[in-house]
């Protein structure tokens, strides 16, 4: 990702709707429907500033990989220890069959191997292991806020469900989120487009603004994983090894 965007990440992650609510979605998630045993052992891959680790931390002893150095050293005072710099798909010195979960947030779409990134992943799960996984979705929408943040590609359910099967793992669950504001940022994605818009659209909007997507988004949290959803801005999968 570009410099901006880990500083806007730095300075947005604790204020802005969509790192707010996703955590609220994201950790309701692993509660209801993530079976991790007793001081489970928990990797979060590409963490940025650090931003789910409070989270994450609710549900086990994590460790965490950002191959950023700036975002690293913001993550590694969250978490109270040092940061991984592994970066997939390798994940050199990672202690392999070591995680009772392993989270990759909206970081897959980063990676041109996404299939070999996942087979390396599957290899970090202990037996009865899980990955969560988020990524932006519908290749529709591409736009300057994709070419800013680096990404290789979105997803379908389809071409989501076909690289978790080619990496030998097995979908337990799939669901669009982010569904509910899904009509408001399709449009403004191709307004930009018809703009030329050249910037991400991660600012911070105006705190009522804010606080009502926030609210709005967090809704999310009591359906996810319990009813289908209509298309969103994203996808959220469970997934295990065979």
């Amino acid at each position: 990702m570009e410099r901006i965007v880990y500083d806007r990440m730095a300075e947005l992650d604790s204020r802005h709707w969509w790192y707010r609510a996703r955590r609220e979605i994201l950790g309701d998630l692993i509660e209801r429907r993530i079976p991790l045993p007793d001081d489970p052992r928990i990797l979060e891959i590409g963490c940025g500033t650090g931003h789910n680790l409070v989270m994450l931390k609710r549900f086990g002893r994590v460790d965490a990989i950002e191959i950023d150095p700036a975002a690293r050293a913001i993550a590694s005072r969250r978490l109270g220890h040092p940061v991984m710099d592994s970066p997939l798909p390798a994940l050199t010195g990672v202690e392999d069959g070591a995680y009772d979960l392993v989270a990759i947030l909206d970081v897959l779409e980063h990676v041109d191997a996404d299939r070999e990134a996942l087979e390396s992943i599957a290899r970090k799960l202990r037996p009865g292991g899980r990955v969560l996984i988020a990524v932006p979705a519908h290749p529709w929408m591409w736009s300057a806020h994709d070419v800013v943040n680096h990404h290789k590609r979105r997803y379908t359910r389809g071409t989501l469900r076909s690289v978790v099967a080619a990496a030998g793992l097995r979908l337990e669950m799939m669901s669009w989120f982010n569904s509910l504001l899904f009509p408001l940022a399709a449009a403004a994605r191709l307004a930009g487009k018809v703009r030329k818009k050249e910037d991400s659209d991660d600012k911070l909007p105006p705190k009522p603004l804010n606080a009502l997507f926030e609210a709005v988004f967090g809704l999310e949290r009591y359906a996810i994983g319990r009813l289908p959803f209509p298309p969103g801005v994203s996808l959220v999968a469970i997934v295990s090894a065979s």
